[in-house]
């Protein structure tokens, strides 16, 4: 007998499209805006910078590029206004994001198949609220998602590794742990806490930093691409699509 699935929800970052490579090109577009505006420092040493906030601040911080401008020499922008400095990257950073952020090609396709089952198909991500909605936005995702199954945890006040995330989701939607899957790339915070809680877990490895990261626990699955997701669905969990 198949176990039964009542839910599968993904994580955002590096799941539904490549954070890696959107972030890389986005940081750059930022940096080069700056420097045509007139700060007067070379890309590689603003990007090592930059670099540097983001480890110490943490990527979700929201004024990295004021805090690019507090840590360097202030003869490198004397007599520009810092304000425009960051305005200039914070557009540059934006449009970026408004030309390029796509999922992955085959995201869409798979969610519109599952689209048609019973199954809810959720979020569970770690970040800034606006940031998180906005990306899924961004991401033409929200369709076939199940509208109350979005969970971010900076709207919820509880953030990962805590299993009480993915508990907090299952509890809403009122189905059990054991029912539904979770899909990540980070073993840490995607895989580790829902093994604990006995949902079904797989891991994506397509991209992304955490590609040589290991947990002290191994997941359900892994994939590569969303097919394989599919793939694992029909065989294993007889999803008929």
């Amino acid at each position: 007998m198949k176990p039964k699935l009542a839910a599968i929800f993904f994580d955002i970052d590096d799941t539904l499209y490549s954070t890696y490579e959107f972030s890389e090109m986005a940081r750059d577009a930022a940096i080069e805006a700056m420097i045509r505006a007139g700060l007067r420092m070379s890309k590689e040493q603003l990007r090592q910078e930059l670099e540097e906030v983001i480890e110490e601040f943490s990527t979700n911080y929201e004024h990295h590029f004021d805090k690019l401008l507090l840590r360097i020499p202030r003869r490198h922008y004397k007599g520009l206004n810092p304000s425009i400095l960051v305005a200039a990257a914070v557009v540059a950073y934006h449009d970026t994001k408004f030309r390029y952020l796509r999922p992955y090609e085959d995201v869409i396709e798979v969610l519109k198949l599952l689209y048609n089952t019973e199954l809810i198909l959720g979020v569970i991500t770690d970040g800034v609220t606006i940031k998180q909605a906005e990306k899924l936005v961004r991401l033409r995702v929200l369709p076939y998602l199940t509208p109350n199954a979005i969970f971010i945890s900076d709207q919820i006040g509880i953030g990962k590794p805590n299993v009480k995330l993915y508990l907090r989701a299952c509890s809403d939607l009122n189905v059990r742990p054991s029912e539904c899957m979770y899909i990540g790339d980070n073993p840490i915070n995607d895989i580790d806490p829902p093994n604990k809680i006995g949902m079904i877990t797989v891991r994506n490895m397509r991209s992304g930093r955490y590609l040589h990261v290991k947990g002290q626990t191994e997941p359900d699955y892994e994939i590569h691409n969303f097919w394989d997701l599919l793939d694992i669905l029909r065989e294993d969990f007889g999803l008929e699509v």
